[in-house]
């Protein structure tokens, strides 16, 4: 059965000492430290160790054919968003990491899918960059950060990014990022663990409530992390809204549940039952294989979740495998 993985993450072997190239720290860098082994490093501090599937297909290839993955999309690294960023420092951060997963996507076509990466704090910049991976590097979307500099998603200046992705067809991945509160929370991996999921129920509902998905119908938007705490609280949501739509319903009229089914979530829940729950409110057809690789808090083997929770249901592994990823995408 074809396995399309929605959410990996990719970087350039050699990434440019941006602190150098525009004058200020801040940037993530690599320092490959022995074959296939690099730490990521941020202003000389220590961030994540990463390996040769990080950056080189042909190992990332090797990787996910034992099990069982016939095509991977690339997102960049999320801490390679840069938004508290000048602007057009940005921009070039954003076009380097572009260049390079066209690059790989044009080497093995068949194997990967690319997304981009914009300025988002910059709304020309951002439409103007998202026009060239659309136009000039052959992505089929962009991957964003579950806010912009702690700004959330239904913020105006966003809207025309999301109209012009709509426009040209353009997926949109939501992955989280800059975990609210996380700095009072750094023991025990707690911003991985409990800002993430909370980060992607922020954006969910920011969009909802905030009447992006009522005024844009065809954006074909996909979160992360099976949607993060969204779809083990979305009652409790629904009813602040209905409740206190003074200031639930300021924006939006309509109730969050109108809208399941009007986005994609991929399948990263690490829990059979879990699943069948975001199955059961979402439908078969709007969740998505989906991994993290090559990080720790991905799963491996790929799709074992899914396989544990529909054991015999041909059907609805076939839409988690790969028939939703085709239609979040609009790929054949």
């Amino acid at each position: 059965m074809r396995k399309i993985d929605i959410h990996t993450h990719i970087l350039p072997k050699n990434i440019p000492n941006f602190k150098e190239m525009f004058g200020y720290g801040g940037f993530i860098h690599l320092e490959h430290h022995c074959e296939g082994c690099a730490r990521m490093m941020r202003d000389g501090q220590f961030f994540r160790e990463v390996e040769a599937n990080c950056w080189d297909g042909a190992t990332r290839v090797s990787e996910f054919e034992k099990e069982g993955i016939h095509q991977q999309v690339l997102s960049t690294v999320p801490t390679m968003f840069s938004y508290w960023a000048k602007p057009k420092d940005t921009l070039e951060v954003s076009k380097i990491l572009n260049d390079h997963i066209a690059e790989v996507v044009d080497a093995l076509p068949n194997r990967f899918i690319g997304l981009g990466t914009l300025p988002m704090q910059d709304t020309d910049l951002a439409i103007a960059e998202l026009r060239r991976c659309h136009e000039d590097l052959g992505l089929v979307g962009i991957q964003i950060g579950s806010n912009i500099n702690q700004k959330n998603l239904d913020d105006s200046q966003f809207f025309p990014i999301f109209e012009a992705a709509a426009d040209m067809g353009m997926a949109v991945f939501v992955h989280p990022w800059e975990m609210m509160g996380q700095e009072n929370m750094a023991k025990y991996w707690l911003p991985w663990l409990v800002g993430m999921p909370a980060e992607t129920s922020r954006a969910i509902c920011s969009m909802i409530f905030g009447g992006v998905f009522e005024r844009l119908p065809k954006l074909r938007v996909a979160f992360a992390h099976g949607g993060g705490s969204f779809p083990f609280t979305i009652g409790r949501v629904a009813h602040g809204h209905k409740v206190r739509p003074d200031l639930c319903a300021i924006d939006n009229e309509r109730s969050p549940y109108d809208y399941l089914g009007r986005f994609w979530v991929d399948s990263l829940v690490h829990d059979p039952a879990m699943l069948q729950h975001l199955v059961h409110l979402f439908g078969q057809q709007r969740v998505c294989l989906g991994t993290d690789y090559p990080f720790p808090l991905g799963e491996s083997p790929a799709g074992e979740t899914i396989i544990q929770a529909f054991p015999n249901d041909i059907k609805t592994q076939e839409s988690l495998f790969y028939k939703a990823a085709l239609e979040w995408l609009d790929l054949e």
